[in-house]
């Protein structure tokens, strides 16, 4: 038996090239589902975004629909009265105006806890408009916030003492003084979206 030991043998070149080949495709491999990976974590992302911005959108509504105050207000224009609520589903430009009550002033500022608030339907986005008086003039513009893209229609429902529906508020054919005054006594939303179709909210007015 030979005392030499036996010389070391070394990789071949295609040996290499076999190693590399694998080492390449196991890369691939983990890139694309590392690539899946964040795509599936962005669509869960935009997923509960979307969910949040409903769901804020919504109870905005809710809490502004739930705290109607009888109070009319100056209209900006001329010696006329708006009434506390006033609301016409022909006009998505101008869904509906409401004085609410429950206004918050954590910095303690000079101004009524009443809020005069609007919302509208502009280039398929839910607008809440709100003034920092009640009796606002022409000079004074609202401060806008858009509440909700991708939506398509906003109809309101306004339900009367006895029970009965209207597309518009104060009801059609009562233009007493005290209409101006009047409130339903609940509040139907209904929002269909680009991407969740139809969304219904009933929301009772105290009184």
């Amino acid at each position: 038996m030979s005392a030499h030991p036996l010389p070391s043998r070394g990789f071949t070149l295609l040996e290499i090239l076999v190693a590399m080949m694998i080492f390449a495709i196991i890369g691939m491999l983990a890139m694309g589902g590392y690539n899946q990976l964040l795509k599936q974590s962005d669509r869960v992302e935009k997923n509960a975004a979307r969910v949040h911005a409903v769901q804020t959108a919504m109870t905005r509504m809710g809490r502004d629909f739930g705290s109607i105050e009888p109070r009319p207000v100056r209209a900006a224009l001329g010696d006329g009265i708006d009434a506390a609520l006033r609301a016409d589903n022909r006009s998505p430009e101008e869904l509906v105006e409401l004085t609410h009550s429950g206004w918050t002033n954590p910095a303690g500022v000079a101004r009524p806890t009443l809020q005069r608030v609007a919302y509208r339907l502009q280039d398929n986005k839910l607008l809440r408009d709100y003034w920092v008086v009640l009796d606002r003039t022409l000079n004074e513009e609202p401060v806008s916030i858009v509440l909700l893209d991708q939506v398509k229609s906003v109809k309101l429902r306004y339900l009367d003492q006895n029970r009965g529906w209207h597309d518009e508020w104060p009801a059609s054919g009562n233009s007493a003084p005290a209409a101006k005054y009047m409130l339903p006594i609940a509040v139907e939303v209904t929002l269909e979206l680009d991407d969740w179709g139809k969304l219904v909210r009933l929301v009772e007015v105290p009184g």
